[in-house]
């Protein structure tokens, strides 16, 4: 039996229309001899409506009931799928996740999956030739529904791959993965192939296309992605484990830019390691997703300054001044970008960090934090000349 696992994102199944459209291309890979697993997203903007509506009730929602009310939109577009389906000829069957068997964690809009029964899914392929799956959601040990988070029916789509052994092709609106953003660098050029190394770098620096937790996923089970678009027939991009040898490594694979990053810093510390210690487990009791980090020493006392990607809640605030006492200073120094360049090429290659400075040099751009590792070089930046430093990147980098 030939498998394969089909990914839609909200877009390709924003109306009737295009669900048409959508039902036509799971069709075509039925006609090669295929069976297909297809996961699909809420329509269009509908779970962003979904929150606003919730939103619109309490400040802070239980997230419990935030999961009961999300997983609805999956459920909407997999049932329309699969009537569109059954009216061109294809036998298919739509499941939620506790009829096809998700199992995730228990921790609420932002669940991990934990195994998922393939039984279910080659039954039903005795009777049907598409199964049409809710993305984004599970059942956890006490029956309640759960939602993955940002990205979770890539997550989905690439789980059902890696259970099944077979590929995995996710469409969306954009044709294939790009050096940098086409939205921000128009000139960006469209890769052919990408490695999961330098994707999961990518993804987890703000590029859009595919989240992380799909490209760990993917590389963990050996799962060969295409991202494509389903508006067109354009040759898409393959994200693999190493490139073909008869394609070139580049230094520099690709790069991004992430906005709304929070600096915080805390001044004046006690030369106390166990103090940094607990400042970190008390923002991850906190649930605050901690990005960039600085931590240097006077000679007496100690300076951090760390990123975080959401908006700074005061609570989070006000916890860690009673955690580091009166002698310590905590500010919000605002709103920055990160601008990052990633390749797994730099590994084998001198020189990319004085290039990436001298350019922020040329552009009178001061670093206000610096990370890196073997395969990226990320600053956080004025956010109003974000936009030239990526341009000048691209261009020194033949993006």
């Amino acid at each position: 039996m030939n498998v394969i696992v089909q990914k839609y994102g909200g877009s390709s199944v924003a109306d009737t229309q295009r669900i048409k459209n959508v039902a036509k291309r799971i069709k075509a890979k039925i006609d090669q001899g295929y069976k297909v697993v297809v996961v699909v997203s809420a329509m269009g903007k509908t779970t962003d409506n979904l929150i606003s509506l919730a939103n619109e009730l309490s400040k802070d929602p239980n997230p419990r009931e935030m999961d009961m009310l999300l997983s609805t939109g999956e459920q909407i577009s997999i049932a329309l799928l699969s009537i569109a389906l059954e009216e061109i000829g294809v036998s298919s069957k739509s499941f939620n996740a506790f009829q096809i068997g998700i199992k995730t964690t228990n921790n609420h809009t932002q669940a991990k999956i934990k195994d998922i029964n393939d039984e279910v899914i080659f039954k039903e392929f005795e009777d049907h030739d598409a199964l049409i799956i809710a993305g984004f959601q599970g059942i956890d040990e006490m029956q309640d529904l759960t939602t993955l988070g940002r990205g979770g029916s890539d997550t989905t789509a690439v789980a059902f791959a890696a259970k099944l052994k077979c590929d995995c092709e996710i469409y969306s609106d954009v044709d294939g993965i790009y050096t940098c953003d086409p939205k921000m660098y128009p000139n960006a050029k469209k890769l052919s192939y990408i490695t999961y190394d330098d994707m999961l770098e990518l993804a987890s620096l703000g590029a859009k296309v595919l989240h992380s937790r799909s490209v760990e996923i993917a590389k963990k089970y050996g799962v060969k992605i295409y991202c494509a678009s389903s508006f067109t027939d354009t040759e898409g991009t393959y994200v693999v484990k190493k490139l073909p040898e008869w394609l070139e490594q580049p230094v520099v694979t690709g790069a991004t830019i992430e906005k709304n990053q929070t600096k915080i810093t805390i001044s004046d510390l006690p030369d106390d390691d166990l103090l940094i210690s607990k400042i970190f487990e008390r923002l991850s009791n906190l649930n605050v997703n901690v990005d960039m980090i600085s931590l240097f020493s006077d000679g007496e006392k100690m300076h951090l300054s760390f990123t975080i990607v959401e908006d700074h809640k005061e609570s989070m605030m006000n916890s860690l001044k009673e955690l580091v006492g009166q002698g310590a200073k905590i500010t919000n120094d605002g709103y920055y970008t990160k601008v990052s360049i990633v390749g797994v090429g730099m590994k084998s290659s001198t020189g990319v960090a004085g290039r990436f400075f001298s350019i922020l040099s040329s552009l009178h751009v001061k670093p206000v934090l610096v990370t890196t590792s073997e395969i990226k070089i990320s600053c956080l930046v004025d956010p109003q000349k974000s936009g030239i430093v990526l341009e000048n990147l691209a261009k020194a980098f033949d993006l």
